[in-house]
């Protein structure tokens, strides 16, 4: 166990700047963005010789009706959603290229043979990267992700506050801000076995590649879609709800960006979904989201996934470094 914590230890101060700084900054930038567009807007109804409080945003607020009040609080749930899923994407590209570096870099700066001196196995090596990509990144994203959206909401408060305008009782009202994390921290396992496939795959194509892994790692499966598609392989072998290109291309290569855990099942709710002031964060609830794990699909996956590692650590073992 000590041995694993410094081997993560390692893992994090030497990615630091990809795993700790870019979701933060990510996160900042959105903000700066979001407060220069507060700062046009107010501009403008300057120019315009408007005030907002003219709009009587604020009675409006406390006369909503419960239809109006679950769609505001719907859209307040939303915003922190998308806010959380913008640093989960800068994420899921720092992490996409830590996998295919992780056992590359230091075959091409020949810097293993250090390491490989050592007194470490290639499958605690291995693991520690599996466990920062899987698990360590992913908490680091979400946790600067709810901070970004809680300053968001913040931001917007104290905008209309500035206007004697009191957003922030209905958005903590008849928003769903507290419950809004619980879900994203409750769906991390979820996340955790959809993106086993990506990292196994992209570490394979890291442990074997002798050049170029980015290329091997897309091509490859790019490549066999294509293949696929012209000599019409999935209409002949004729599996049921089965697509090379959902369940092959895009699990080996976009597992670990936010929402990789949707799919067709999931999708379906949508159709069900009235006017009745429901919008697409309701159905957005744990129970929804771990009934993806129904399907075979993604533990077939996961188990792929994990092979895939197994012969990653076997490739480190014995390849040839000179």
């Amino acid at each position: 166990m000590n041995t694993m914590k410094w081997l993560l230890k390692r893992e994090y101060w030497e990615h630091r700047g990809g795993f700790f700084w870019a979701p933060i900054i990510g996160g900042g930038i959105f903000l700066l963005l979001n407060l220069m567009g507060m700062i046009a807007a107010q501009l403008a109804a300057g120019r315009a010789n408007v005030k907002i409080g003219l709009f009587k945003l604020d009675s409006m607020l406390n006369g909503m009706d419960a239809k109006a009040q679950a769609m505001f609080g719907s859209g307040v749930d939303l915003t922190m959603y998308s806010t959380t899923m913008f640093v989960g994407v800068i994420t899921g590209f720092v992490l996409f290229f830590y996998c295919l570096g992780a056992l590359y870099d230091d075959r091409r700066d020949r810097s293993v043979l250090f390491w490989k001196s050592l007194p470490v196995s290639d499958r605690d090596t291995v693991i520690s990267k599996v466990i920062t990509a899987a698990v360590v990144v992913p908490l680091i994203a979400l946790a600067t992700g709810i901070v970004t959206s809680l300053l968001q909401l913040t931001m917007i408060g104290i905008f209309f506050a500035f206007h004697d305008i009191n957003a922030f009782g209905a958005m903590f009202s008849y928003g769903h801000p507290f419950k809004t994390v619980g879900v994203m921290l409750g769906s991390l396992p979820v996340t955790i076995l959809v993106a086993l496939p990506t990292i196994g795959w992209l570490m394979l194509c890291s442990a074997w590649a002798r050049g170029k892994p980015f290329l091997w790692a897309v091509g490859i499966p790019v490549g066999a879609g294509i293949i696929v598609n012209i000599m019409d392989l999935m209409q002949r072998i004729a599996l049921p709800d089965v697509s090379f290109w959902r369940d092959v291309v895009f699990r080996a290569l976009f597992g670990v960006f936010p929402g990789a855990w949707m799919d067709g099942g999931f999708f379906r709710q949508f159709e069900n979904m009235d006017n009745g002031g429901r919008m697409a964060v309701d159905v957005l609830t744990l129970d929804k989201i771990y009934a993806v794990l129904a399907s075979p699909t993604p533990w077939i996956a996961a188990a792929i996934g994990v092979g895939m590692l197994v012969l990653a650590v076997r490739l480190r073992r014995w390849r040839d470094e000179g």
